[in-house]
């Protein structure tokens, strides 16, 4: 027995050596060198039009690592009788997927079939969070895009609504730390929530409480103001902290302060090892962003199942 635990031990090391070993930031350095300044040209042009493009890049390649690991299957469009990811219902708010069409496009002509998918979005998100005052890093590459994209799937994505024991449990189940898991939730510093994502804070509570008690209470109002209890406004939502178009630490002073938008977020403070984080980050952005970038090429490195490069990220061949 203790022979096969050996063995099995020596292989699943192994396994994960090749997977880490599989990608590297030199991935392009012969086939395609102008690979990430021509990544970083389209998300640069998406951003003078829209201040949004950071936020939905990033969500973006966080909703792709975590279905299927990073191989590009959130930007498959649906087909047929087949539903796929980015029509799964954590999903739907997803947008911006033209900048990776647009980068795509620009790659094929100057390096045709060469650059997959997968990498274009890590590529991304990386300058998604350089480009709103955030750190920059070599992006490992080498990614292949897979062609399986379902919508029930997307039904593995962390809810707003986790507690910390099913916040460790779908971080660990990748790979991932509660540390990477409290570095990551930084990522709320940029982006939007809807109404629906944390309506379940600010009305009916629960039995006792209308409001959940951990929220700010003038913060709890000025939600309940943008979201009532029988919200029609489509779009109504909030910003998921005081600066969401800077990458910063901004998100964790808020967390401290009983300012967070979702019951994951408050989750945090639930345990002393991640509440210790939340304040290390909430006094430290140069702290924060060094962790951040750690952790962002971690989650980065899931390996999928990808097997190809498409042509067009939007379908298979």
């Amino acid at each position: 027995m203790n022979a096969l635990l050996v063995n099995l031990l020596v292989t699943f090391i192994l396994a994960v050596s090749f997977n880490v070993e599989a990608l590297s930031p030199h991935y392009y350095e012969q086939s395609c060198p102008q690979a990430d300044d021509i990544v970083t040209n389209a998300v640069k042009k998406a951003m003078s039009d829209d201040k949004t493009v950071p936020a939905a890049l990033l969500r973006m390649h966080f909703h792709d690592c975590f279905v299927r690991g990073c191989d590009g299957s959130v930007l498959l469009d649906s087909k047929g009788k087949n539903k796929a990811e980015k029509d799964g219902p954590p999903n739907i708010s997803l947008h911006a997927f033209y900048v990776i069409d647009n980068a795509k496009k620009a790659l094929e002509e100057q390096c045709p079939g060469v650059v997959s998918c997968a990498d274009i979005l890590s590529l991304a998100a990386r300058d998604a969070v350089a480009l709103s005052g955030g750190p920059t890093w070599e992006v490992p590459k080498g990614r292949k895009d897979g062609r399986i994209s379902k919508a029930i799937e997307t039904r593995q994505l962390p809810a707003p609504t986790f507690n910390i024991s099913q916040l460790r449990q779908s971080f660990g189940q990748r790979g991932l730390s509660m540390h990477d898991l409290v570095v990551l939730s930084g990522g709320h510093t940029l982006g939007f929530a809807h109404c629906s994502s944390f309506q379940n804070r600010i009305h009916n509570f629960n039995t006792q409480k209308e409001v959940d008690p951990t929220l700010n209470p003038s913060f709890a109002v000025s939600l309940k103001g943008v979201c009532p209890a029988h919200n029609k406004v489509k779009n109504a939502g909030a910003t998921m902290d005081g600066s969401t178009t800077s990458f910063d630490n901004v998100y964790y002073k808020m967390l401290m302060q009983g300012k967070s938008l979702f019951s994951s977020d408050q989750a945090l403070l639930t345990s002393h090892s991640t509440k210790n984080l939340v304040a290390k980050y909430a006094s430290s952005n140069e702290e924060y962003e060094r962790a951040f970038v750690k952790s962002m090429i971690k989650m980065s490195s899931i390996i999928g199942n990808g097997n190809e490069v498409r042509l067009n990220c939007r379908r298979v061949r």
